[in-house]
């Protein structure tokens, strides 16, 4: 149970609408035009350090952890030096766009259009990206064949070194930082990360001060404690390494806020914060601190991880529904040796979600072959609260994929994710993991309409075409997901952040530049449930039964099945023919040959950075606006209908027999290929896992999911009549979270297409 302290902090979280904050834009920009001539990364970091010095701050009611990005809760915040011309297109439609709606005041229209806009028009990434992408990455990026990502905001999709953090402290990363400048003091990253260093203890120490401010007019004696507490600690924790769980745990969100003031991205994940945090928790019970109130700050902090919202276009809104910040943790898993790292609070930050129950942090658990029967017990519990938290990541998969991809044995058995699901090892990776997505249904799309003339096609043939047009489009995506690489380095560095990864201070270099250990670019393969079925469909219907010609077959598709006996047709197609879900070999090898196929193409190619491209597949929410620019298809899918969700999950309903079958056909997928990572969603019952008999299958149902060398999994565990329910009156289930793709969020936040297609998902028993 929560006490009252974490309940009036949820409730003061939402209480308000959400609105835009223009205060980081107006000041980046300030410094900006002060730092003309200068190099990008000094330029950056001024621009950041003058944020720090004067962003408004404030420790609201009730807080025992300081540190807000804003002062208005939940406030979206826009960087304009990304992309400022999306923001101008919908300032007028922020409040009534279907997803992801924001306040923001005709004062706030006025200044963005009188002074933000007219700045930074033909200064922006986006306008160098632009100017670079060749006409064919362009023409095809406009076939919605792939989409390149990560144009308008700034680079996130990252875990940084938190025991460098939490070892060192703030003024000795200083102190070698500034011996490194001196002797190399044309490294203009060195300065940039002693400028950015320097700023962030003078923003703590402005908390401090803050604190003691309010101490001194606090009546009551309880709040006038817990501010010079705060006060204490953020003296301390400004330049000194933390001792105890909630001086670490300050530090810990502090940096968590500065850095969004660096780069204004998603995902700055938070890695496995049951190992580092392990240390300062054990001494705090050392020392006699009541176990109580250390879950009482655990959960203040689980709370604070739901306060940053990401401002996102209303396209980018569709692909990434519900307010996903990428807050994700994952607990257990292996030590360095290969042994179980659960440890007491692994078990603890359940417990915590379990008296909190809101999106973030978007927890996971890793499991493995020496996962012990509670531990696992309890992730099922968790589980079954039917928030869709956690999500699980078996390291019988992931650890041999990072091996595949060169990273050490020590390193893969310390990985963690970044946003979603994207697979990652914390502190040492910079793997722009989210920066395209390639639709594999619109590639047999436009293959079969190219061969719709072909007297002499067959399925062969077609799919040799599909091969070769797979092996050219990602060319084309590799192409332009490089320009975009080399637009965060020549725009938006972040030295800070870059100080926090192994092998970029002895390199001399930012992330952006190449100076992290493991430099990844991750892509991901969308479509291949549909692409399975569709292809299956095709092949029994026009080319073994031949029930009609394939241009006949092209001209009901292209019809959306309004020919005559299109109905008929449609209603074959959808359930005569086998479908991806059912462990049925003939179907689920067409999809495991064309996604590794996907796979060893990707793989082939390098990044600027010098390191590999890294496939994927996991769809995030997009699977809906994917779905919307790929016509009617061989599965019985109409046009613009959504497509599978998640990325390895069957189409709606199309699993027919059992989860267990759904497992099997994943399974045989190259699972080991998919380095970037991949998402299966399940839905169960509420039923099916009541009492101590529902959590032993669950739990039987996980390890099952280990042994058969899947890579990832998640859970929604909700009726479809609470679903529709919420649907009708959200007003009376404003705090009902649903598991969407990678991450959780809030059902009643989701636009009508989202929400209908989780009602729609198969809710199985077991």
């Amino acid at each position: 149970m929560s006490t009252p302290r974490i309940e009036r902090l949820k409730t003061a979280l939402f209480a308000a609408q959400r609105e835009i904050s223009l205060e980081r834009a107006l000041l980046y920009t300030e410094s900006h035009k002060q730092t003309e001539g200068e190099s990008t990364l000094i330029r950056r970091a001024k621009a950041t350090a003058y944020v720090l010095d004067n962003v408004a701050i404030s420790i609201r009611e009730n807080e025992l952890i300081a540190g807000n990005r804003t002062i208005a809760p939940r406030a979206g915040i826009a960087s304009p030096e990304m992309d400022p011309y999306w923001i101008d297109k919908e300032l007028d439609i922020f409040e009534s766009r279907p997803q992801d709606k924001f306040f923001i005041s005709e004062q706030d229209k006025a200044i963005y259009r009188e002074q933000l806009l007219p700045y930074w028009s033909e200064r922006s990434m986006k306008d160098f990206i632009n100017a670079q992408i060749p006409s064919d990455v362009k023409a095809a990026v406009g076939q919605k064949i792939f989409s390149v990502n990560q144009t308008d905001k700034g680079q996130g999709h990252i875990i940084i070194d938190f025991d460098r953090l939490l070892g060192k402290g703030l003024g000795a990363l200083v102190d070698e930082l500034n011996g490194m400048s001196l002797d190399q003091p044309d490294n203009d990253f060195f300065k940039s990360v002693v400028i950015l260093l320097e700023a962030s203890i003078r923003h703590i120490h402005r908390y401090a001060d803050l604190a003691e401010q309010m101490a001194q007019g606090a009546v009551d004696a309880t709040r006038k404690a817990e501010l010079q507490t705060i006060a204490r600690i953020s003296r301390k924790v400004a330049t000194e390494k933390p001792t105890g769980f909630y001086e670490a745990s300050q530090l810990f969100w502090y940096m968590n806020i500065i850095l969004q003031y660096e780069s204004n991205a998603s995902s700055l994940s938070l890695g496995r914060f049951d190992q580092y945090m392990l240390p300062f928790y054990q001494q705090s019970i050392a020392q006699g601190e009541s176990p109580a109130f250390l879950r009482e700050l655990l959960e203040s902090l689980w709370i604070k991880t739901n306060d940053i919202v990401l401002l996102r276009s209303s396209s980018s809104a569709k692909f990434f529904a519900g307010f996903p910040t990428g807050y994700t943790i994952l607990l257990g898993g292996l030590n360095e040796v290969g042994r179980s790292a659960v440890n007491v609070l692994s078990t603890l930050c359940l417990d915590a979600y379990q008296s909190v129950q809101l999106p973030q942090p978007n927890l996971g658990v890793r499991v493995n072959e020496f996962m012990d029967r509670g531990f696992l017990m309890k992730t099922a519990e968790t589980i079954r609260l039917g928030t869709g938290i956690p999500q699980i990541f078996n390291d019988e998969v992931v650890v041999p994929a990072f091996l595949n991809r060169g990273v050490s044995l020590e390193d893969a058995r310390d990985y963690s994710v970044v946003g979603c699901v994207e697979l990652s090892i914390p502190g040492k990776t910079y793997g722009l993991h989210d920066i395209a997505m390639f639709n594999l249904l619109k590639v047999m799309e436009l293959a079969m309409q190219r061969n719709a003339d072909n007297p002499n096609v067959s399925f062969d043939t077609l799919l040799q075409e599909i091969r070769s047009d797979i092996r050219h489009y990602v060319k084309l995506m590799v192409e332009g997901s490089n320009i975009c690489d080399v637009g965060h380095r020549d725009w938006a560095p972040v030295p800070l952040l870059s100080s926090f990864i192994s092998d970029c201070i002895e390199n001399g270099k930012d992330i952006t530049y190449g100076g992290g250990r493991y430099n990844f670019s991750g892509v991901q393969g969308i479509g291949i449930a549909n692409l399975s079925d569709s292809l299956h469909a095709l092949k029994r219907y026009v080319f073994e039964e031949q029930r009609c010609t394939f241009k006949e077959f092209i001209t009901t598709l292209d019809s959306n099945f309004a020919v005559e006996g299109g109905e008929k047709i449609r209603a074959r197609l959808m359930n005569k023919y086998e479908k991806y879900g059912n462990d049925i070999d003939e179907v689920d090898a067409l999809g495991a040959d064309l996604l590794r196929l996907f796979c060893k193409e990707v793989e082939q190619y390098q990044n600027p950075r010098g390191g590999q491209f890294t496939p994927g597949s996991y769809t995030v929410s997009a699977h809906v606006p994917l779905g919307a620019v790929v016509g009617a298809t061989a599965d019985g899918r109409l046009s613009g209908e959504q497509l599978a969700d998640g990325g390895l999950s069957p189409m709606l309903g199309k699993d027919q027999l059992g989860p267990t079958a759904v497992l099997k056909s994943v399974s045989k997928l190259d699972n080991y290929l998919l380095s970037n990572g991949s998402l299966l969603n399940v839905k169960f019952t509420p039923a099916t896992l009541e009492g101590q008999q529902g959590l032993s299958k669950l739990s039987d149902f996980i390890r099952a999911f280990m042994k058969l060398k899947l890579q990832h999994i998640q859970f929604n565990v909700l009726n479809a009549d609470t679903l529709k329910k919420a649907q009708e009156k959200p007003e009376d289930y404003s705090g009902l979270v649903v598991r969407v793709a990678g991450y959780s969020a809030f059902f009643v936040e989701l636009s009508k297409e989202i929400q209908d297609d989780i009602i729609r998902r198969t809710a199985h028993e077991l």
